[in-house]
């Protein structure tokens, strides 16, 4: 690993002062970056510790749940505000890691977590996450993780977070020391630059989310499928928050990981549903608008009904549909 300096900051403007160095990176729990480090997927001359800051309360005001960036993912899955008015994001950490990594991580760099694409967290392989240009072996080589929806000849590599999947159906909007972005608008696709993951600038901090507390988000649920029980990422995920009227869907978020290179929200299935019964029918027109457009590789094609299966479960048992 290669030698860097450290600070640890007791205010937001002095952490931001420090991250504007051109080498710089924050740190919080650090599950993610040291292992990142370590591996030789990413290298920094200083690291800021920003675990000193103010920003791990949970609280409820006016309407909006206000989580900051530096709570930990137990308090927040634990948290009764959040359990009551917020299902989709407590069962989406839950299903998150293991006890002990939720104890330690905080949800911001889980929500900035980087992929786990073998070929970006391997040092001695082409990535043009890690080297613009390099080529993404991953497109002709074992692909069963990844992308099958927003990818690009530069890179398919699949977004790991659970918790922004469920951040996603909620309409979360994230704050940062210089302005509030909507969730939907934060993580971008990788396009010819798959090196930019989100639009935050260099050294701007995450300082926490807003969510508003809604009759959609009370009644929501994250649904993770994956290879082994515990401590694995997904294979698929979806989570979906209804606003029902009797059986007609008066209002529905539909978002999905595990098969898009950022946390995927699909419009189109969402139309299938909204002013309509929820129904075997509707269910299905769903899903199948859910994978419109996706493209497979010659590894992960089975995704494409396994994401539709999983919908077509979880709005079943939301929607009490049988």
């Amino acid at each position: 690993m290669r030698n860097f300096t450290y600070a640890a900051p007791r205010n937001v403007s002095e952490a931001v002062r420090l991250a504007g160095q051109p080498d710089a990176r924050f740190i919080a729990g650090g599950t993610d970056l040291l292992n990142l480090m370590r591996d030789g997927a990413q290298s920094h001359g200083a690291i800021v510790d920003i675990n000193g800051l103010p920003l791990g309360d949970i609280l409820q005001r006016n309407g909006v749940i206000r989580i900051g960036a530096l709570a930990r993912m137990s308090d927040v899955a634990a948290h009764p505000a959040v359990r009551r008015s917020l299902p989709v994001v407590s069962e989406a950490l839950l299903n998150s890691a293991s006890p002990q990594v939720r104890n330690m991580a905080a949800v911001g760099g889980n929500v900035l977590q980087r992929t786990r694409c073998g070929y970006f967290r391997d040092s001695g392989t082409a990535c043009n996450k890690k080297v613009p240009g390099s080529g993404c072996p991953a497109l002709e080589g074992e692909n069963r993780a990844h992308a099958i929806l927003g990818g690009s000849d530069h890179c398919i590599a699949v977004n790991p977070s659970d918790l922004a999947v469920a951040l996603l159906a909620v309409d979360a909007v994230v704050q940062t020391d210089r302005r509030k972005i909507p969730f939907a608008d934060f993580h971008v696709v990788p396009g010819t630059s798959p090196d930019r993951e989100t639009v935050l600038g260099h050294g701007e901090l995450v300082t926490g989310f807003e969510i508003p507390v809604t009759p959609l988000a009370a009644r929501s649920r994250y649904l993770k499928l994956r290879d082994r029980a515990t401590f694995e990422f997904a294979v698929v995920s979806v989570a979906a928050a209804l606003d029902m009227r009797g059986n007609t869907v008066r209002d529905v978020r539909l978002t999905s990981g595990g098969v898009a290179t950022k946390p995927w929200r699909s419009p189109e299935a969402e139309a299938a549903l909204r002013g309509k019964p929820l129904t075997t029918t509707t269910i299905t027109e769903a899903g199948r608008a859910l994978v419109r457009g996706a493209v497979t590789r010659e590894h992960n094609e089975f995704k494409v009904d396994l994401v539709q299966r999983a919908l077509d479960g979880l709005l079943r048992d939301l929607g009490g549909v049988r």
